[in-house]
């Protein structure tokens, strides 16, 4: 593609850039060959209103995405599954007749899929990549489909973009290839051309897409939804899920070599914690807020790619998310679980935001392609546990592939009349159910975004000023690194450009980090604010980090003739702090100890490397010692965790092989007496010892 010139671009009413026609580059058309005015929003009803059934640009558009590929998803491809159960311990009552949300200890199940967005089914665990946080209530009243992700925000504001984000994240058309991964031209191409993407690009770039667990990140409704209560009255409200285990990431090194040792990791993850009964927990919280409120902040609610800070409206807790079974069969259960947003219950409902509105189109559009049939509600994943009829479902809803139910009765349509006659007359309206709140809408159709949506760097500056200095040299370095691998110059300029309207400092160690000089900042379509920081986004030393061995995996390397005595004390003091001890060896056989006794290892020490588990222990005899520190495995299995800032206990014996790892003294590196303690967090305050970052 030629270079952008100023001229080819055309601000919108909104401070949307749309791309223009020129000599260089054609007309684009609807697929009937209709000349499209505007590839930029969707067709609503005013500025802020809801999107338009009628828009067929917007739906052919869509249609044709969604039908790319069969049967994978196109997004969210690989995914985990797991049941569990929602738990009020708080009530809504005041604000939501929802059913799950009336009585404080009332329950009801779910099922959470997990999931990484770009890549394919057979790709990686952990690639850099936002992870979807999708979860299926099954209330009394039907199914709830909380469709999230484990970042609040998105890459675009209007839905009728997603197809072009997902073209462009994807493998490129020509060459196939990279799978699951951002480091490349198009994506950045398209991200540096969208001035809007650039807050959910900091995200991405962040600690936030390194995950170390599912268990260890948060969830996000992402938009902005009503609740409604008995009266009628709404209440706008974001939904979160804040991890008890606390907020945990890897590092760039340590992810790049989890996903060489364990492509299935965070997979296994959770199918180990499930089986000994460490179950992830969540708590459940929204912030809730009114018409007023929304009208005083300087950003729009209704925009996906902005956050509501929690220094400016607090997390209400109200409930816990509990996951403790995995599926029986991961096709039945994983593989063919439906999420749609538009799947809601009395009492709550759905705001004007346009990436929303047009999800509840994409969404079922997708799941009738991929599944094949409109009985996919059917699946029992998918099937409602129950309804005020007493049956899963009831309607007159008939045939179809794959129809698994056999009605009885000639009638299947409504009203009718044939219960007079002694024949089943089937169901009917219930002036209790679902209504849509009546929200008063007005003006013209048009295809324009509110002006209200045209900050786009603001709330970036935020995110950026609000991170731990650490987590700003990780930003930075990922941005360095992805960019490092676009071989498009202008590319590269263009992203600095807009860095710029971020912050200087950042856009700085960018350019010196690829050897560039600082291009000239974008243009803004509004003035970039200096919005107080929010110390709630940070990972790093931030109000989730927990100092806590629970449900973390401690490696503890033995071999021929190590300590009987010092391993049991060991393995005791770990699980006696929650944590899970797992024994590693040069074999997987019976490893004789010092008092003659044996134990079996959990692993083998060149299958299991240390960025696999999150503290490390090394129990040696000085005779191991003297065979290991000549074995690469061993020396890396040392060098890496000391690399990847975890704690390192060890024996007297084994201390040539920390000395030929290269480890340095630390209040990380501990005597076993000291080390269970020492386990529980990472040591950041190393890491301008061990790596050079931007």
């Amino acid at each position: 593609m030629d270079n952008l010139r100023p001229n080819d671009l055309h601000p919108g009413q909104g401070g949307e850039t749309h791309q223009v026609a020129d000599a260089d580059h054609p007309v684009l058309t609807t697929n009937q060959g209709m000349p499209v005015s505007d590839n930029q929003n969707q067709l609503k009803a005013g500025r802020r209103g809801p999107t338009l059934l009628e828009d067929h640009v917007f739906r052919e558009k869509m249609n044709h995405f969604d039908h790319e590929r069969i049967p994978e998803r196109i997004v969210h491809a690989r995914g985990t599954g797991l049941h569990g159960y929602f738990e009020l311990t708080e009530s809504l009552a005041d604000v939501s007749r929802a059913d799950l949300f009336q009585k404080k200890g009332d329950r009801c199940d779910v099922f959470v899929r997990f999931s990484t967005v770009a890549g394919g089914a057979g790709s990686i665990d952990t690639p850099r990549d936002v992870r979807g946080f999708a979860v299926k209530f099954y209330t009394r009243d039907g199914i709830w489909d909380m469709v999230g992700n484990n970042i609040p925000i998105f890459f675009i504001q209007d839905a009728i973009k997603f197809p072009d984000l997902i073209h462009a994240v994807k493998m490129e058309a020509d060459r196939g290839y990279p799978q699951a991964a951002t480091a490349h031209d198009t994506f950045w191409d398209f991200i540096s051309l969208m001035p809007e993407s650039t807050h959910m690009a900091l995200w991405a770039m962040s600690d936030r897409t390194l995950t170390r667990s599912f268990a260890t990140m948060q969830g996000f409704g992402i938009h902005t939804f009503r609740l409604v209560d008995k009266a009628g009255k709404s209440t706008f409200v974001k939904f979160h899920l804040k991890p008890k285990a606390g907020l945990q990431s890897t590092i760039w090194d340590e992810t790049v070599k989890v996903a060489g040792a364990d492509p299935d990791f965070q997979r296994r993850d959770m199918f180990e914690r499930i089986g000994r009964g460490d179950y992830p927990e969540w708590e459940f919280g929204v912030q809730l807020f009114d018409e007023d409120f929304a009208n005083s902040l300087p950003y729009d609610v209704l925009d996906a790619t902005k956050i509501i800070p929690e220094e400016i409206l607090p997390v209400r807790i109200v409930g816990k998310l509990v996951l403790n079974r995995y599926p029986d069969n991961y096709f039945a259960e994983t593989e063919q679980v439906a999420f749609c947003p538009s799947h809601v219950v009395p009492g709550i409902d759905h705001s004007n935001d346009p990436l929303l509105q047009g999800r509840l189109f994409s969404y079922l559009d997708t799941q009738l392609k991929r599944l094949g049939t409109t009985n996919f509600h059917q699946i029992p994943v998918n099937q409602s546990k129950g309804s005020r009829s007493g049956v899963p479902f009831n309607n007159l809803q008939r045939d179809g592939q794959m129809q698994m139910q056999v009605p009885k009765g000639r009638a299947n349509y409504e009203p009718n009349s044939l219960a007079k006659a002694g024949e089943p007359g089937g169901p009917r309206e219930d002036p209790n159910g679902f209504v849509s709140f009546p929200a008063h809408e007005e003006g013209p159709k048009l295809r324009v975004r509110a002006e209200s949506f045209a900050d786009h760097y603001s709330q970036a500056r935020m995110f950026w000023r609000s991170m731990d200095p650490a987590e700003q040299a990780h930003i930075a370095s990922a941005f360095v690194f992805e960019l490092s691998k676009v071989s498009i110059e202008h590319v590269r300029v263009a992203m600095m450009a807009n860095l710029r309207n971020v912050d200087e400092g950042l856009a700085s160690r960018v350019a010196d980090g690829l050897g560039m000089p600082l291009p000239p900042a974008s243009k803004t379509a509004a003035p970039v604010l200096d919005l107080p920081p929010s110390p709630a986004l940070r990972i790093i030393r931030g109000p989730l980090e927990k100092h806590t061995l629970k449900g973390k995996t401690v490696g503890i390397l033995i071999a021929d003739g190590t300590d009987a005595g010092e391993l049991a004390t060991l393995k005791a003091g770990v699980k006696a702090a929650g944590g899970h001890p797992m024994v590693i060896a040069p074999k997987v056989g019976a490893v004789p100890l010092s008092d003659g006794t044996s134990v079996k290892a959990d692993a083998q020490l060149f299958g299991q490397p240390s960025a696999t588990v999150d503290a490390i222990a090394v129990i040696l005899s000085e005779a191991a010692t003297k065979k290991l520190v000549k074995e690469g495995a061993a020396v890396q299995f040392v060098m890496d965790a000391f690399g990847h800032l975890k704690a390192i206990g060890h024996n007297a014996a084994a201390k040539p092989l920390l000395d030929k790892a290269g480890v340095e003294p630390d209040d990380g590196v501990t005597a076993l007496k000291g080390f269970v303690e020492a386990a529980k967090k990472r040591y950041w305050d190393r890491e301008a010892n061990v790596r050079t970052l931007a």
